[in-house]
């Protein structure tokens, strides 16, 4: 009998060493058909998405490439683990927690990099139906969704392993009070930034100025707003802040207004004044960047230089370099039709002193020497 047991002994360790190695076997030829995925099948399908130039098909890959290699992972894990020959390993009903908790885990780290690509299909589908999606929706509505996603698949995971996540979210509610002042600020933000993309005051890569920053919009997330400056540094606007203030959007100007006083000498004659003006209006009546909406021309006022002429009008551009070339043509013109007039500028009584001064102390010197 003796030797019967061992025998019967030796066989069962034969037997637990070849499952082992089964075991082992199988998960290696996983490993090896994840690599060859990767290597392979994914790269192929990869080249030709981007041959054909099939952008959405192309992003889609990348999105669940990882994904899918730790998929054929888990389903060696589980496959190995049938021949695997220890009994000191997780009983079934955990072994089944574990493997739906990853394969949940997996599922929802999908759908959470295919969400990201949305920004890419949702425009292409709407421009189909002829509609326009503000540039500033689509990152913030995919913001929400990617939240959602997280929300949905923490609640799914811990429902497996028996967590009440209704018992979890009423008992927020006991303590809801001391969490809303603590995240009084971070609720503020959140629904700034809903007013933001809903009332659109302004988009990504426009030119904006409030009280807080002026410069150019790089990003909105659910908390604040990020704005590049001219001098290139980056600042981060709370949502609750920039919603609050008055907002100038440089950029939603359709022209952009010039207005300045000139003066003329206190020795021009009427009818010079008179030409000096009807010329400058009608120069820029004919100016190809100046809006012909509003142009005014007016003589405005009398001054102890001389006389003010007001000019009110605007240009066709808003960027500021054009807007500044525009600017320096039409001086250039205004100084043509005043030195053909043969219009003097106003200068300041300060300057006839100086220049007085000067010419009659260079006057003295003259006699001086000569006497």
């Amino acid at each position: 009998m003796q030797e019967v047991s061992e025998s019967l002994n030796q066989f069962e360790g034969i037997e637990a060493w070849t499952q082992l190695g089964i075991s082992i076997v199988i998960f290696l030829i996983v490993l090896l058909l994840r690599k060859a995925f990767t290597t392979y099948i994914f790269k192929f399908f990869l080249k030709i998405a981007k041959k054909r130039k099939i952008e959405f098909a192309a992003n889609l890959m990348l999105a669940i490439e990882q994904p899918v290699r730790w998929l054929i992972v888990l389903l060696g894990v589980i496959i190995s683990m049938h021949y695997f020959p220890i009994d000191d390993i997780p009983s079934e009903n955990l072994r089944l927690k574990i493997y739906r908790s990853v394969f949940v885990f997996l599922f929802f780290w999908t759908i959470f990099n295919i969400s990201s690509i949305l920004t890419i299909l949702f425009p292409k589908l709407i421009s189909k139906f002829g509609l326009e999606v503000d540039q500033i929706v689509m990152p913030f509505f995919t913001k929400i969704i990617k939240a959602i996603i997280l929300a949905l698949g923490a609640s799914i995971i811990a429902e497996e392993w028996g967590f009440n996540v209704n018992g979890f979210v009423a008992g927020l509610g006991l303590g809801g009070l001391a969490f809303a002042l603590a995240a009084k600020d971070t609720v503020s933000n959140f629904f700034g930034g809903i007013v933001i993309v809903t009332e659109k005051p302004f988009t990504i890569g426009d030119w904006i100025k409030t009280p807080s920053v002026e410069g150019t919009i790089e990003d909105i997330t659910f908390r604040s707003t990020k704005v590049r400056t001219f001098a290139q540094a980056l600042v981060t606007v709370p949502n609750a802040t920039l919603s609050n203030e008055p907002i100038i959007n440089w950029s939603k100007m359709g022209k952009r207004q010039i207005a300045f006083h000139l003066g003329v000498s206190v020795a021009t004659p009427k009818d010079k004044l008179e030409a000096v003006i009807k010329r400058i209006e009608k120069m820029l009546i004919d100016h190809p960047e100046v809006h012909p909406e509003t142009i005014l021309v007016k003589f405005d006022e009398f001054s102890h230089t001389g006389f003010n002429v007001y000019l009110y009008f605007f240009s066709n551009e808003t960027n500021y370099g054009d807007y500044l070339a525009i600017k320096e043509d039409i001086n250039f013109k205004i100084l043509d039709i005043l030195e053909e007039e043969d219009v003097q500028i106003a200068i300041p009584s300060q300057a006839f002193i100086l220049q007085t001064d000067s010419h009659t102390a260079d006057m003295n010197d003259f006699q001086s020497m000569h006497d």
